[in-house]
């Protein structure tokens, strides 16, 4: 099953959270937080202007991104779990 994001909607994969910490504590799934940065697998056509013109979308396929929290909703297509997001929701494209 594809997948494409309606208006300024954007689908991404999250990238997998670190398992130790930066001293070597290894983490159990417990203790770990949701990860705030992923990976853009699709992108919609853009948000619909009042004047009936599309904004062209800032991130695109591919783009490592960081999003705020508790953004988007979980959804799980072909047993991968992803997030479907508006733009607004991403805070940074990773370079």
């Amino acid at each position: 099953m594809k997948i494409r994001p309606l208006a300024d909607r954007v689908l991404v994969e999250r990238v997998e959270a670190d398992t130790k910490t930066p001293g070597g504590i290894v983490l159990p799934d417990t203790a770990k937080e949701k990860p705030q940065r992923g990976k853009v697998i699709s992108v919609g056509q853009g948000k619909s202007l009042e004047d009936g013109t599309r904004k062209k979308p800032q991130v695109k396929k591919g783009d490592t991104v960081l999003f705020t929290s508790y953004a988007g909703t979980d959804i799980k297509i072909n047993g991968k779990e992803y997030l479907i997001m508006e733009e607004s929701d991403i805070m940074a494209i990773l370079e």
